[in-house]
């Protein structure tokens, strides 16, 4: 390829002899440079451009780090809140078999106590209470609600024992009539006796009635004695503890025997007139350590 190039200078011309394979040389040679310069460019905007990214990648593993602590702190005191509240179910639920034994021990109306069933409350709301308890606040109130139920429980237990002490008393003491049907027919003391007619000493009370009707114990206890026994005809013994023992005397037959254990007006006999009799009717008698005493203000009579 020939090139001429002509001056202002008259007279002058410039003749370049141009080799293709020289041009294209040249070209192919800017060419590389350019894209060099490019590639360079751009791994430069790529360096910093990865280095933004590896810097954000890192913000955000450190917040996930940090939401996944918080949420695991925030499991561990649902955790714990769950397991106190789980204990105070289960002291709530000693208390109503607490409070439920108590009622019927007591003889209070059921209805009124209630422990099965939530307590009634009420009232009106007032403006500007709907605020939530702060989580300090709430923890404070339940280690209060946690403390107040262990005292209640302990109370309620010391309050269970006494009752049911005093109701093992009241079932063991002599209490009540030993017949389910009958009249008083001879009191304790001094009486003409109905055989001789001399004056003498009734250590006991009648209670005369209809042949075979029941015969009853008049408080919890341990038969001590049932058969024949001099001038008693068929008896029934029962030792009630605490030096109490009775006896029933006169039966037509017993339907206890000897190391029986007895509730208070369960049947223990059918009523007779075996022995010393006149007639069928029960001649009862209270002892106390031992010693014959008054039935009558046992039995109320």
């Amino acid at each position: 390829m020939n090139i001429i190039l002509f001056t202002n200078k008259r007279g002058q011309v410039w003749n370049y002899d141009i080799n293709p394979l020289h041009v294209a040389l040249s070209v192919a040679t800017g060419l590389v440079l350019m894209l060099a310069a490019a590639v360079y460019t751009g791994i430069q905007l790529g360096n910093d451009e990865l280095k933004y990214l590896a810097g954000w990648q890192d913000a955000v593993s450190e917040q996930r780090a940090e939401i996944a602590a918080a949420r695991q702190s925030a499991q561990a005191d649902i955790d714990a809140l769950t397991l106190r509240i789980g204990q105070m179910q289960a002291q709530l639920l000693r208390l109503n078999a607490l409070g439920g034994r108590l009622v019927s021990q007591s003889d209070l109306d059921k209805g009124e106590f209630n422990f099965d069933a939530v307590p009634a409350v009420g009232g009106p709301q007032e403006a500007g209470s709907r605020e939530s308890v702060p989580l300090a606040e709430f923890l404070s109130m339940l280690e209060d609600m946690e403390s107040e139920l262990l005292d209640r429980e302990q109370k309620l237990s010391v309050l269970e024992s006494l009752l049911m002490s005093r109701s093992l008393t009241e079932r063991v003491m002599p209490s009540g009539r030993p017949v389910a049907e009958g009249w008083l027919s001879s009191r304790y003391g001094k009486r003409n006796d109905p055989f001789t007619g001399k004056q003498d000493f009734h250590k006991g009370l009648d209670f005369a009635g209809k042949k075979g009707s029941k015969v009853v114990a008049v408080g919890d206890g341990v038969v001590s004695w049932a058969g024949k026994k001099s001038g008693y005809g068929q008896l029934v013994e029962i030792n009630h503890g605490n030096g109490y023992t009775t006896r029933y005397g006169h039966n037509d037959s017993h339907l206890v025997s000897i190391g029986d254990t007895v509730k208070k007006g369960q049947q223990i006999a059918l009523m007779g007139s075996s022995g010393r009799s006149t007639g069928p009717h029960v001649h009862f008698e209270v002892l106390h350590n031992g010693k014959k005493v008054n039935p009558s203000k046992y039995i109320g009579e």
